[in-house]
């Protein structure tokens, strides 16, 4: 029987899930690529990634030789891990939904 109790209910969120997915495909995003991707406002963007930076799952790097800063965002060693146990946890929810 699957365990429910270990999906990971802040990566969950719909929202921090989307944040979590893109980092996880490429090493780093600047806050506006995320912006544009996702589709997010500014403020509800910035609330997930204080959420996620707060649980220690993304590491936030800012980039000042420009004429504007840049801000950008990766997965931390924790979050990366943290994903990768949320994504088994699915992967065994898909497995028993397939059989019979």
């Amino acid at each position: 029987m699957i365990d429910f109790d270990q999906i990971d209910k802040l990566i969950h969120e719909k929202g921090r899930l989307s944040i979590m997915t893109l980092l996880s495909t490429r090493g780093e995003w600047a806050f506006q690529d995320l912006k544009t991707e996702l589709g997010m406002s500014d403020g509800n963007l910035i609330t997930h990634l204080r959420t996620l930076g707060t649980a220690g799952y993304i590491q936030e790097s800012r980039d000042e030789t420009g004429s504007r800063p840049r801000t950008s965002y990766a997965l931390s060693p924790a979050g990366r891990k943290a994903f990768q146990e949320y994504l088994e946890v699915l992967g065994e929810i898909v497995k028993a939904a397939q059989q019979p």
